[in-house]
């Protein structure tokens, strides 16, 4: 079987939600850590479109953006299946990875603004974990996946385990236990498990990484 290589960043979801998939499917991979702001020529080859992490390099054919990227290890790996095989299913979780993946990125606007710019993307993201908590699949589970972690838990797990950092450095609080007590169990279940668990960055050290970010996103702000 040709080898298996991630480039990815230590503090990057993207990054982590690739290796969860990894890590789940047991496919052994070698993993290069990029310096972003000095990206390696090797990256730059294999995305030169976005030119940004994650790749996943199979022998010598590259995958980039970390959903495609799971996406392919689901085709190509069948073991511990992180989706469903009726088509229907399959349809309602690709349905909900999209949701995540459109919605999710206003909780990063959140540590890295202040005002109105702010406010807006608490707003939309107290509405996106709202309708999660109220409609998201398999009531009732450990999982969205049910008894098993499946590609929504990967997706939205890319969002709720850096919430904790964020929450820290905004000085906001979006994961309220009492609005959202089904989506906070599953942050539990979802975080103990071992090879998520074993797969996460140093929460003090993220929480640095992005006060360092929101710091010099606010001062080049307010020079302009």
């Amino acid at each position: 079987m040709d080898g298996v290589k991630l480039h990815g960043f230590w503090a990057s979801p993207f990054s982590s939600k690739v290796i969860w998939a990894l890590k789940l499917k047991g496919i052994p991979f070698d993993y290069i850590e990029e310096d972003l702001s000095n990206k390696s020529a090797l990256l730059l080859q294999y995305n030169p479109v976005h030119k940004k992490i994650p790749v996943l390099v199979h022998g010598s054919r590259p995958v980039c953006e970390s959903m495609v990227i799971i996406e392919y290890l689901e085709e190509t790996w069948p073991q511990y299946p992180l989706l469903p095989i009726d088509p229907h299913e399959r349809a309602v979780v690709r349905f909900w990875v999209k949701f995540i993946e459109e919605k999710s990125p206003n909780i990063w606007i959140v540590y890295r603004s202040v005002g109105e710019e702010q406010e807006k993307a608490v707003r939309d993201s107290v509405e996106m974990l709202s309708i999660l908590e109220q409609h998201g699949p398999n009531r009732g589970k450990k999982f969205f996946g049910g008894d098993g972690i499946n590609i929504v838990d990967i997706a939205f797990g890319g969002v709720a385990l850096w919430v904790g950092a964020i929450e820290e450095v905004s000085g906001l609080k979006l994961f309220d236990a009492g609005k959202f007590p089904r989506l906070n169990d599953w942050k539990a279940n979802f975080e103990s498990s071992p090879m998520i668990a074993e797969n996460l960055p140093d929460q003090e050290k993220l929480r640095d990484h992005l006060a360092r970010i929101k710091e010099k996103r606010l001062s080049s702000s307010t020079c302009k």
